[in-house]
């Protein structure tokens, strides 16, 4: 039985393409060209509002757990939300260049963040500040945490390097002969990659060779996402030709071809991909891991008080005083993109 593919909501709230899009259990946030992010509440299929506190396009967005939201842009700054009153609780100037990816450790402790500064840097979360910092040789364009978060990975335009966090050091690199556009752990150990090309490849981080390759669409690929039912892997990609294709992985038969679940032409030129479940529904199904679920969330909130107490306490940062600038009124928006247009405008 083909999966089926309609359009539950759809909202044209950017006034330019989108180039970052995360989700939570309740909302999606979207990132775009026009310097804003937009939050949707999924549960009630409304626009939420926007968030204005970068200059630049907004390059990379990432919720920890429900509470919180990362979000890195081309002003090199990464701003940290608390998702309950949508305020900026953080700001700090991560990068000299642009911030082009980060990856927030699975604990909440740590996140690493990578820019066109040529550095790859490791953030305290919890007193939010710098950790560590390397240099790079070139400019990474992705970075990411593994699921057990004992290594992590970075992109330098077709070279993965792979890190164990424990020694920081390279402990192999995948090199694909196109760029690398995105890519996704599957399991701790493997990697599925999508390079500037039709095809999704998987490696193991271990041995660094290629487990299977399948030729997923006509067009290059722009974006890969996964998630885990009832067993069942599914791998999500989307592609310039439009389409957005969900298959069906075996991870005991990796080798063999992955079957196609559904697709669906959306007729637009896609940059980026999420994936929400409706965990709500998915929880009443099964108990035992909604109880699993909310200890989780317990464990969370351990964490989490620490950290908006360390950020709001911070009263020297001046960015900290710029509370929340959340508006779902259309006219305040408007107001700001002219205003940034004029200021580019007089300044060309």
């Amino acid at each position: 039985q083909p999966w089926r593919v309609v359009p539950d909501f759809t909202h044209h709230a950017h006034s330019a393409s989108l180039s970052a899009v995360a989700v939570n259990n309740r909302y999606v946030v979207t990132g775009s060209r026009d310097e804003t992010i937009q939050i949707y509440d999924m549960r009630k299929k409304i626009e939420h509002g926007a968030l204005l506190q970068h200059n630049g396009t907004i390059t990379c967005l990432e919720f920890y757990g429900t509470a919180h939201l990362l979000s890195g842009a081309e002003d090199g700054l990464i701003c940290i939300w608390n998702t309950k009153r949508w305020e900026c609780l953080k700001s700090i100037k991560a990068h000299k260049g642009h911030v082009t990816s980060l990856s927030i450790h699975p604990s909440g402790k740590l996140a690493l963040s990578v820019g066109t500064d040529k550095t790859l840097r490791t953030w305290n979360l919890v007193e939010g500040r710098s950790a560590f910092i390397k240099n790079l040789k070139q400019n990474a364009h992705i970075i990411k945490w593994s699921p057990d978060g004992e290594r992590y990975v970075t992109v330098i335009t077709n070279k993965v390097d792979i890190y164990k966090l424990d020694t920081a050091s390279i402990t192999g690199t995948i090199t694909t002969e196109r760029r690398v556009s995105s890519l996704r752990f599957i399991t701790d150990s493997i990697l599925a990659i999508a390079g500037d090309d039709e095809i999704v490849r998987f490696y193991s981080c271990d041995s660094q060779k290629c487990l299977c390759e399948f030729k997923a669409h006509e067009n290059r690929i722009k974006d890969i996402y996964s998630f885990e039912r009832e067993g069942q892997h599914v791998i999500v990609t989307a592609s310039s030709d439009g389409y957005i294709k969900m298959w069906n992985l075996d991870l005991h038969k990796i080798e063999d071809p992955l079957s196609l679940l559904g697709e669906v032409d959306t007729k637009a030129r896609l940059t980026c991909l999420a994936v929400w479940l409706d965990q709500v529904a998915e929880k009443q199904e099964n108990s035992d891991k909604a109880a699993a679920a909310s200890q989780a969330n317990e464990d969370e909130k351990s964490l989490i008080v620490k950290k908006t107490e360390v950020c709001q306490a911070d009263k020297s940062h001046k960015t900290a005083k710029r509370k929340r600038k959340i508006t779902s009124e259309k006219q305040k928006l408007e107001v700001l993109l002219q205003k940034k247009k004029k200021k580019r405008n007089s300044s060309a």
